[in-house]
């Protein structure tokens, strides 16, 4: 049986299922506070569920011997704005060091969530601690973390059970209707537009013009492609990126939704869809100057080194996909 914690969440759901579709045997373990993260996994075939505070009451306790062959750590805080910096480090660190202790002494992988939010402001996105400034207590609970597996590493070498940190870059994608104002720029938009017949973006901030803030957003079934390449290869560990390894602007983002979404036939430019007010740009908030990472871009060449060689989607195609999935879904 496989474990899943955070399995009623975004990636953690997609997870569930592409092992559902596998014909593996899953445990999800969720807070389902906010009930409507079932519709995430009513669909896909999970063997037992357990809320995230009795699962960690009884890990402590040491009930879940040889019951797992494998764990996949998706449940965390990733509010960006939360304020309570305890809760953060309760929830994301300390829950992800019994984890991580657990699946070496039960000689199991263990691949969990990290993010780049580790990186902050840095722009050289590799997986080394120099270039490492998260920008909030989101970012330096998970890196916090991936710095308690390198020293575990450096004290104990890194025989054990296979540890795969991913740190995600802007994942976009099916089931994450639940995340409220966390949810993705492409979900935000697919919504404006058909709620007002125009999407918006930020405008000019940090040195950037409107709209051209720049991430490496990446499709869910990319996310879910890596995990399962280090499932199938127990034998590889280490920290990587999760992007594409290409930085876009949001205005792509804009331009895909919007031409999926308008009723016209034919492919409009970005500088028509502005002329046509289809896009509109916002005044920069206030509260996430100084938090906010005006660019991202994975550097994937240790992931490649590895041995994962697949393509990712760029934005047209993943947001296309997604649009097709919404669509599908009547959301």
């Amino acid at each position: 049986m496989i474990l899943v914690t955070g399995g009623a969440g975004f990636i953690g759901s997609n997870i569930v299922h592409a092992l559902s579709q596998r014909g593996e045997a899953i445990f999800v373990v969720d807070n389902l506070k906010r009930p409507e993260k079932f519709h995430n996994v009513v669909d896909a075939e999970v063997v037992d569920y357990m809320g995230k505070e009795e699962f960690i009451e009884r890990l402590e306790r040491g009930e879940f011997a040889g019951k797992f062959s494998a764990v996949f750590h998706e449940g965390a805080c990733s509010d960006t704005m939360e304020m309570d910096g305890e809760y953060m480090m309760r929830n994301n660190f300390r829950y992800s060091v019994s984890l991580f202790h657990f699946c070496q002494k039960e000689k199991i992988p263990f691949i969990y969530a990290s993010s780049a939010a580790v990186y902050g402001a840095e722009e050289g996105f590799t997986e080394e601690r120099s270039g490492e400034r998260p920008l909030n207590v989101y970012g330096y609970s998970k890196f916090l973390f991936d710095q308690y597996v390198r020293n575990y590493w450096k004290t104990n070498g890194d025989r054990g059970a296979q540890v795969v940190g991913l740190r995600y870059f802007n994942v976009y994608g099916p089931r994450e209707f639940h995340k409220g104002n966390m949810a993705s720029v492409p979900l935000h938009q697919y919504r404006q537009f058909l709620a007002d017949g125009q999407v918006k973006l930020f405008g000019e901030y940090d040195g950037y013009a409107a709209g051209t803030q720049t991430r490496d957003f990446v499709y869910i079934d990319d996310v879910i492609s890596v995990n399962l390449f280090f499932l199938d290869n127990p034998d590889k560990s280490g920290i990587f990126n999760l992007g594409t390894g290409r930085a876009q602007p949001f205005n792509d983002i804009a331009v895909a939704v919007v031409n999926n979404l308008k009723p016209e036939a034919g492919a409009l430019a970005l500088d028509a869809i502005v002329e046509q007010k289809l896009l509109e740009y916002v005044t920069f908030p206030d509260k996430l100057k100084g938090k906010y990472q005006s660019f991202t871009q994975a550097n994937i060449a240790k992931l490649r080194a590895i041995g994962y060689d697949k393509p990712f989607y760029d934005v047209s195609a993943g947001v296309t996909a997604y649009i097709a999935w919404l669509k599908a879904n009547h959301k």
